[in-house]
């Protein structure tokens, strides 16, 4: 079903990237961590190969499925990566607790 040239193709791609776009904030709220980014991603692209595996009962052989699932964990990683370094790289607050006069 993934193809360029049928609208349904288009739209089952543009399904995954919107996919890899959310599991990418996933990213940021369950792991935390930007070193451990592309290890969850390449998890997560790996089980998914393994149950369109089991479910089709073949080794996916498209070229448009291999295509498609690396520039989805290419993104996924890469946009996971840059919120989680954004949270890591924040200002640490040294004065945030109030000052009592004793």
């Amino acid at each position: 079903i993934l193809g360029f040239s049928t609208p349904p193709g288009r739209l089952s791609m543009m399904a995954f990237i919107l996919n890899a776009l959310t599991c990418a904030l996933g990213l940021l709220y369950f792991i935390r961590r930007g070193k451990q980014c592309l290890d969850f991603t390449v998890t997560v692209h790996f089980f998914h190969l393994l149950g369109c595996w089991i479910y089709n009962w073949r080794f996916p052989s498209s070229l448009t499925w291999w295509l498609v699932h690396i520039v989805c964990t290419a993104l996924m990683a890469a946009i996971g990566e840059y919120l989680c370094m954004r949270i890591e790289l924040r200002e640490i607050p040294l004065n945030s607790a109030p000052k009592s006069n004793v």
